[in-house]
């Protein structure tokens, strides 16, 4: 950073500052109204998010901060490793130029309308009702193509969406590394559905008073590093992590008192969510370099914590024996148990899909959402067109569309382009694991014994402190000295279901 421009570095801080405290202001308002706002705040609270919306962008878009860019930009030679000043000057820049593009009536009106079109998932959702749901879906489809237009980044009007999430990815790249998933991961399942072993699914059903269940879940976060001072936990319909911002992260679950592993392993998931957010730079904060890389990244995170370390043996060797005495699990054996949490098996929802049959659910979606928004697929035609290719992809036809296609709150919320990067997360969390364990020795000895941080740290210092440093696929090499690939976790996958299901 050349020394006489430090001024309109500081300058262009700032103001970058003032945006993401405004936009925190939102995530409160968000976070909120999927928490404890009453159904009859609907409207009130989409003209909050909408106002909100419509500040952000007119700060973020403020001419002075073009200013500011061009006369930094003007001064650097970036090198191969990109200084703070740096990162943050590009990574400003990136917003900075897709925000200019849209209209300021588009972005509140999106803020309007996805608030709206929440609530109407919510209730369309509860009564199977798709119909409730088409003119908010319409207007969602409509808005999102009407922002991809405006933004012309990419091929196709998807990759612009795309890049919203995962930065510099695009369609035909995923389609390809999806592909190869989904190569090996086919046969890998229609070998485990053909094997006829079944584990004893029923060692998860029981009385899970939820008093106990969110006890022994926060113990569980706490013990991974989740920091309650710094966070908290509640119930939705939904389960997400929010990070309102430096010292305060939020996590979400829903229980079912009958069944275990529902709000044990979305706990352990979005705390792994939270440790990110936690663990970002705090001398950064409300600046790029304070900021989470990509939401494929995001994902590996919670990924990581929630089935490569979380559905280990090794893992429940350490937290099997509080678990049976908070529940009376008498004569229950840890292999049995070890085995109903792995189990494998086509089901209609996403979120509570196997390690295994995971990554279809993502890929159907991938598939829709691109024709939603190539115009391809009529949004009034989504049912049917989902049922078909459920079918086509599991074998099974969704009974009713609230275990089809209204399952999923994203595309209500205007989060089209958002779901591949889940199994980006898969992909990126088997890949990061696999040189953990080559740096860090035997993970499985240190869980058994619930040592947990030298992982943690880990996690801390080769992702969660470079914040915005390095694009997605650049921070994998950097980490593990490989391109993304399919293979880490076709491996971790066959390593896990081999043994458990004689393939």
């Amino acid at each position: 950073m050349a020394h006489h421009n430090s001024n309109s570095y500081y300058e262009l801080i700032r103001l970058n500052k003032e945006v993401s405290l405004l936009d925190s202001c939102s995530a409160v308002l968000g976070w909120d109204e999927r928490t404890y706002m009453p159904r009859g705040g609907a409207a009130h609270r989409a003209e909050q998010r909408a106002l909100l919306a419509g500040m952000v962008h007119e700060r973020a878009t403020d001419p002075v901060v073009g200013e500011l860019l061009s006369e930094l930009e003007a001064s650097e030679t970036p090198g191969e490793d990109p200084s703070e000043g740096e990162v943050n000057t590009r990574e400003i820049r990136r917003g900075y130029d897709k925000m200019v593009k849209l209209p300021r009536e588009l972005v509140e009106e999106m803020a309007r309308v996805t608030s709206l079109a929440e609530q109407a998932w919510e209730e369309a959702r509860a009564q199977s009702d798709f119909n409730h749901f088409l003119p908010h879906l319409e207007s969602v489809v409509r808005l999102k193509r009407e922002e991809a237009a405006a933004l012309e980044v990419g091929d196709t009007e998807y990759d612009a969406l795309l890049d919203w999430y995962e930065p510099g990815e695009n369609a035909e790249n995923l389609s390809r590394v999806l592909g190869a998933l989904r190569e090996e991961l086919v046969p890998l399942v229609g070998a485990i559905v053909e094997s006829g072993i079944t584990p004893n699914r029923s060692v998860l059903k029981g009385n899970f008073p939820v008093e106990g269940q969110e006890a022994f879940g926060k113990a569980a976060a706490e013990a991974i590093g989740f920091d309650f001072e710094r966070g908290r936990l509640d119930v939705t319909v939904h389960p997400f992590c929010t990070g309102i911002g430096l010292g305060d992260t939020r996590i979400t679950t829903r229980y079912d008192s009958g069944f275990f592993p529902q709000a044990f392993f979305g706990i352990l998931h979005e705390a792994g969510h939270g440790l990110y957010e936690q663990g970002l730079n705090a001398d950064h904060a409300g600046t790029p370099m304070g900021e989470t890389t990509s939401l494929g990244i995001h994902e590996s995170q919670s990924r990581m914590w929630e089935n490569l370390v979380g559905r280990s043996r090794s893992f429940w060797s350490h937290f099997f024996p509080a678990l049976k005495d908070e529940f009376g699990m008498e004569g229950i054996d840890l292999d049995d148990f070890y085995f109903a949490i792995n189990d494998v098996k086509t089901s209609l929802i996403r979120v509570e899909a196997d390690e295994a049959t995971y990554n279809l659910h993502i890929l159907l979606r991938f598939e829709l959402e691109q024709a939603l928004i190539s115009g391809d697929l009529p949004a009034r035609d989504l049912p049917d067109v989902w049922n078909e290719t459920f079918k086509r992809f599991f074998g099974l036809v969704p009974p009713d569309n609230a275990q089809g296609c209204l399952q999923d709150v994203h595309w209500s919320a205007g989060l089209i382009g958002y779901f591949p990067t889940y199994s980006l997360g898969n992909l990126y969390a088997a890949q990061f694991f696999e040189q953990a364990r080559e740096d860090l020795g035997d993970l499985d000895t240190q869980f058994g014994q619930g040592e947990f941080s030298p992982l943690k740290d880990w996690l801390v210092d080769k992702i969660h402190l470079q914040g915005m440093r390095y694009p997605a696929p650049v921070l994998v090499e950097k980490v593990t000295g490989q391109p993304l690939s399919h293979k880490p976790l076709m491996d971790h996958l066959r390593n896990k279901y081999g043994p458990l299901y004689g393939i």
